[in-house]
């Protein structure tokens, strides 16, 4: 398996290729290697029923999104480990128009850098007091809000040497499941940004720091949580661009 210089070599050379900086990933970014293997290679598969999405599409629960829901430091008894923050901001359409009541749900690893999956076997402790899912739907003017923990960077086996930066998973819905947008939204300054074959997967410079969300000391709360602002849109050319893969 390569190890850190032989991929922060190939992602530099994917960006001197590309014949303009693509804002959208590409489906079989080498440097990520899963994609390589994964990517759609035969045309497409025609659906008879296209309802069978809405029925069997996964949910991170079987009710309507409730107001603990977006809490993600109250769903236990006890206070989960790590620094508490509160992420927020809009979700528009291309022409910056809210885009109310939609659903937004997240899921991210804990402090230490460990999702609560059976699939994720990092050697990192477990919070019993957080499980790093929560939703909410938008208000009148697009707006979403959330409290949780800042997450850690976490080991991946995509290269010797490969850490993920800090991220938030984040779904949204449209009117329907197939209009699914999922996508990560990473912190300022993270050193771990060059090295990231998912995030260096967006050639354009500005399309990869619309995925990074803006601290905002007017959101942090006294004594509670420090503010984060990171607004969705959701087509056109400032685009929020879509998760080119699952990590975990």
């Amino acid at each position: 398996m390569p190890g850190q210089d032989r991929i922060s070599a190939e992602i530099a050379a994917a960006h001197e290729d590309a014949v303009k900086p693509a804002d959208h990933p590409r489906r079989d970014f080498a440097p990520y290697r899963s994609t390589v293997l994964r990517h759609p290679r035969l045309p497409l598969v025609p659906v008879g029923d296209p309802e069978a999405a809405e029925r069997h599409g996964p949910v991170l629960g079987v009710r309507s999104a409730g107001a603990g829901d977006a809490d993600l430091t109250r769903q236990h008894t006890g206070e989960p480990l790590g620094e508490r923050i509160t992420v927020t901001g809009r979700v528009l359409d291309r022409a910056g128009r809210p885009v109310r009541g939609q659903l937004v749900e997240v899921w991210q690893a804990n402090a230490a850098g460990r999702y609560a999956h059976e699939r994720d076997r990092h050697p990192a402790p477990l919070d019993p007091n957080f499980t790093g899912v929560g939703r909410c739907v938008t208000d009148d003017e697009g707006r979403y809000a959330f409290t949780t923990i800042r997450p850690g960077a976490y080991p991946w086996r995509n290269h010797v040497g490969a850490w993920r930066p800090a991220h938030i998973h984040f779904s949204l819905f449209g009117t329907a499941f197939a209009q699914r947008l999922v996508t990560q939204m990473y912190f300022p300054g993270d050193p771990l940004f060059p090295y990231d074959p998912i995030l260096q997967s967006v050639t354009d410079p500005a399309a990869r720091e619309r995925l990074v969300a803006a601290y905002d000391h007017g959101l942090s709360w006294p004594e509670w949580s420090l503010g984060y602002r990171w607004d969705i849109v959701l087509d056109g050319p400032a685009a929020t661009l879509p998760d080119p893969g699952e990590d975990l």
